[in-house]
């Protein structure tokens, strides 16, 4: 299909980061949809360097996550380097590392991590050649538009990291201002993946098959990112999948069908991380499963609220639907 260096990527769908989101089982369950690269969700160098008991459980890989990128952030090359690594050390099986240059979250900015470092194009190089010059595999990165509708600066910082030897990059075409507000303006990047060295996977707005469609064809972008718009709705990711491959367009799944996705991601979560935890994450993840389906207001009000067990999602979900 496409590669990133010499890692053959058998599919145009990369699952996006996605903090607190992406971990090891939900990348698992979203894998066989037709993800051909997950990325793990976002890690601090600090993090690791420091010894956070959590940060290690970020780092966790599987045979059916590969190929699989362990997204890090921080601001210095110093400090990646020494968290890169660790992460070589405690998972000989990563693929890639990708750096986080997109996050416009002001707790990470303000570190001079994430977007932040958009704002200055030399600092930006000279971070990821040091960085890339450090590493035995592919490092890809992921960028956004700019700092402010102002400081566009997509093109020169895409120049930046191509003679940095980074190996593919992903660009969320919103600026950090914008976080995740009004639209992703793919227009602004327009043909650009067809002027690039390296690979380009479009990221922002990947709600449906025609979203995706409609953002690659008009970026020229290799592959498209699949993020928020996933959560709930792993068949988009198959819709993709089989669009790019065969141009068949999958009909959406029935409201039975996302359900009993959603049981087994929450089979797949108590297994990683214990009943009592997964039942917290769920509550941010269990409504989405019904998102795209009518009446059901009332159900996705009671599953963010009241779940504690395996045994609550279902009593509530029968309480609803059948």
């Amino acid at each position: 299909m496409w590669n990133i260096k010499n890692i053959k990527i058998d599919s145009h769908v990369v699952l996006g980061p996605m903090a607190g989101v992406t971990f090891l089982s939900y990348r698992n369950f979203m894998k066989p949809f037709g993800v051909g690269l997950s990325v793990s969700e976002m890690v601090s160098d600090c993090g690791l360097i420091y010894g956070n008991k959590t940060t290690l459980e970020y780092i966790k890989t599987s045979d059916i996550d590969r190929p699989c990128a362990i997204q890090l952030f921080g601001s210095s090359a110093d400090t990646l380097c020494k968290a890169i690594d660790i992460v070589l050390e405690n998972n000989k099986n990563i693929d890639l590392i990708d750096i986080n240059i997109g996050c416009p979250v002001p707790k990470v900015t303000k570190t001079g991590a994430g977007s932040a470092l958009l704002k200055d194009t030399k600092k930006l190089k000279e971070i990821m050649t040091k960085v890339v010059e450090h590493l035995p595999i592919p490092v890809t990165a992921k960028i956004r538009l700019g700092w402010d509708d102002k400081s566009i600066n997509v093109f020169e910082n895409v120049k930046a990291l191509e003679e940095a030897g980074v190996a593919m990059i992903a660009i969320h075409v919103r600026t950090t201002k914008q976080m995740y507000s009004g639209k992703a303006n793919y227009e602004i990047i327009r043909d650009l993946g067809k002027k690039m060295k390296v690979p380009l996977v479009i990221s922002g707005d990947i709600y449906s098959l025609e979203d995706a469609i409609k953002a690659k064809e008009i970026t020229g972008a290799t592959a498209v990112m699949v993020a928020r718009g996933g959560m709930g709705n792993p068949h988009l990711v198959k819709q993709i999948d089989t669009y790019f491959n065969t141009g068949e367009k999958l009909p959406d799944v029935s409201l039975e069908e996302n359900i009993q996705y959603l049981y087994k991601l929450t089979d797949m979560m108590i297994e990683e991380k214990g009943e009592t935890r997964a039942m917290m994450i769920l509550r941010g993840i269990a409504p989405k499963f019904f998102a795209n389906y009518p009446n059901t207001k009332a159900l996705k009000s009671e599953l963010a609220q009241h779940l504690f067990t395996r045994k609550d999602l279902v009593g509530i979900v029968n309480k609803h639907i059948h």
